[in-house]
């Protein structure tokens, strides 16, 4: 799985551009994707902050992540335009029939494939090997551009999992 993705984030974005990362419950298809950016796209033309428009990108990652990124060095953004993006997502969530809100279902990368794992399920799954410390993790909290491209996919024992996680157990 090629995890490289930061050479397709806009350049031209300051490093403390606000970012919102949206997880899908599953993989979209390839329809669904091609239909999901052109969605994306439609939106960051029109995103507006009381009637400015915002310097916004939108992305969709490993066919199932949605990354909306707006640099508030060119335009603030609102409560109004926030709850413009957060309908887009609702409205991907109906027309696909997919979760882009569920916080307690944890992605990692498990075989070449991003893997869901809900977080009550977290420590079986480091008691039977399933993750490790090591165990690439997407890291859904980060709040910058500049978090985005250091902070996103890293290993389990970089993030803020390593606390809720113990993995003195061995797999016999």
């Amino acid at each position: 799985m090629n995890l490289e993705y930061k050479y397709l984030l806009d350049g031209s974005f300051h490093p403390d551009s606000r970012v919102w990362v949206y997880q899908c419950s599953r993989l979209f298809t390839l329809n669904e994707a091609l239909e999901i950016e052109e969605l994306l796209k439609e939106f960051t033309i029109q995103w507006k902050s009381h009637g400015t428009p915002v310097k916004g990108a939108a992305y969709l990652f490993f066919g199932q992540f949605i990354i909306l990124m707006a640099d508030e060095t060119a335009t603030g953004v609102s409560g109004c335009s926030t709850d413009s993006s957060v309908r887009l997502i609702k409205d991907i969530e109906q027309r696909f029939g997919v979760n882009m809100f569920d916080r307690t279902t944890l992605a990692f990368v498990v075989k070449d494939k991003v893997q869901l794992l809900p977080m009550s399920q977290l420590q079986y799954a480091a008691d039977n090997g399933f993750i490790n410390g090591d165990t690439l993790y997407f890291n859904n909290l980060v709040q910058s551009k500049e978090e985005l491209e250091s902070n996103w996919i890293v290993p389990v024992k970089e993030s803020w999992l390593s606390r809720k996680v113990s993995f003195s157990k061995t797999v016999s």
